[in-house]
């Protein structure tokens, strides 16, 4: 793998734990009444997203190994031009949901380098 390649999935891997590290152990409600909570946890997902669209122009063949990352990179698209649209439910869901597994396939590609 490539240098580039593995410093864009190194900032992929930051920004999920950066996420992880805000949210906490904040629940659902918190996270919707705390703007700043809310602010850093989009823009975490927006430098995730960024640094996975940057993937794969350096090496398409790694991004495929990551699940969904066609709807990651579109994630990151509406939190940055559709800011009007962003739905806390969707996002908290992602946290929960998606960061875990997200996390696994990004660490597991580094490892292997």
């Amino acid at each position: 793998m490539r240098l580039e390649s593995k410093k864009h999935l190194e900032d992929a891997r930051q920004a999920i734990g950066r996420i992880g590290a805000f949210v906490g152990d904040h629940g659902f409600d918190e996270y919707c009444q705390s703007e700043l909570l809310r602010s850093a946890v989009e823009r975490q997902f927006e430098i995730m997203g960024e640094a996975l669209s940057r993937l794969s122009r350096t090496e398409a063949d790694v991004l495929s190994r990551i699940d969904d990352c066609p709807r990651i990179i579109s994630f990151r698209n509406i939190l940055i031009h559709g800011y009007d649209l962003v739905d806390d439910p969707v996002v908290w869901d992602v946290i929960q949901s998606d960061l875990p597994r997200l996390r696994r396939q990004v660490e597991a590609l580094l490892m292997k380098g």
